[in-house]
């Protein structure tokens, strides 16, 4: 092989979790079924939202496209990590990884910038309410979404040409359950000074600036909130806004945790197992938080269960 030439490595070997044989068929048990799980879940909130006309608006609006993204993102990853934890390890092409790179920086910018728009939603619905249908237009909404996906798309693919562009001088072995960019710089032996400073720049349009929207929209809220004098009225408040806070929370400090905090202060496997929460298990949870913590939601289902019962009567 040509040493500090890109083309000297033509396929990574994923490691994915080191464990002994029965952790790996209870992690594959768990992930097949976590799986399933998301499909289903978020397959019917976008069924909901778009066969109920009480859930036609912008709130809903947005949770079935963050559902779209929590279909998107596990596909990607897990079902490669099966076949990984089948085989202890896998070989995967060059082409393949970046795509697969590609394609998860899409997915989590992409639901980065859907957040902020939830939380900006939130706070005009409880700080401004009655000029929330003059703002939060259809035109205006379904705008925003497109310029999100564009948006991703394109930033994505600057992190993947720079990715792609990175020299490994042979080392192949990632010791990772997918590619991500943290165990590709762990093996590559570029120079990588000019791609962090890519990488902090941007970080701001995708991590930095939305994180700032989100503490100033849920500030104001919760000064809003403490403003409404009855009990009742102010808890009615806090729980419209609670599942969407509890998904950004959690969603934000995993992702903070794998690539803001230092990472010589955390071992791959407490990577892997962050990894794993962002990607897997937020995905199964935020169709259970927005379903069951949601009345529209819920009476939703009973209305299309109940709509589906009649049919089969009259047949």
């Amino acid at each position: 092989m040509q040493e500090n030439n890109v083309t000297s490595v033509n396929e990574f070997f994923l490691l994915g979790f080191q464990v002994s044989q029965n952790c790996r068929i209870f992690l594959f048990c768990l992930l097949l079924v976590t799986y399933c799980g998301i499909i289903c879940g978020n397959l019917l909130i976008i069924a909901l939202v778009s066969t109920s006309k009480n859930l036609h608006t912008p709130m809903y609006f947005f949770i079935s496209q963050l559902s779209i993204s929590d279909i998107l993102l596990p596909t990607n990853i897990v079902p490669n990590t099966l076949n990984i934890l089948l085989n202890n390890g896998e070989a995967i092409s060059f082409i393949g990884c970046m795509t697969q790179f590609y394609f998860f920086c899409t997915t989590e910018g992409y639901e980065c910038l859907l957040l902020t728009m939830m939380s900006y939603d939130r706070y005009v619905a409880i700080c401004n309410p009655l000029h929330y249908m003059s703002i939060m237009t259809r035109s205006l909404y379904v705008n925003l979404v497109i310029l999100f996906w564009f948006l991703s798309f394109f930033i994505a693919f600057i992190d993947t040409l720079s990715a792609s562009s990175m020299k490994f001088c042979g080392m192949n072995i990632i010791d990772h359950f997918f590619c991500d960019i943290v165990p590709l710089q762990t093996i590559s032996c570029s120079d990588l000074f000019s791609f962090k400073l890519q990488q902090y720049i941007l970080s701001f349009p995708l991590l930095i600036i939305p994180s700032v929207i989100i503490v100033i929209s849920y500030g104001n809220i919760v000064r809003a909130v403490l403003q409404i004098p009855s009990n009742i009225s102010r808890q009615k408040a806090f729980s419209t806004c609670s599942s969407h806070l509890t998904v950004v929370s959690m969603f934000y400090m995993t992702l903070f945790s794998v690539y803001v905090l230092p990472t010589n202060e955390k071992t791959s496997e407490i990577n892997k197992i962050m990894s794993l929460l962002y990607t897997v298990f937020t995905p199964l949870i935020n169709p259970i938080i927005y379903s069951f913590r949601n009345k529209d939601i819920k009476k939703a289902v009973q209305e299309t269960v109940q709509k589906y019962l009649r049919s089969d009567v009259f047949v």
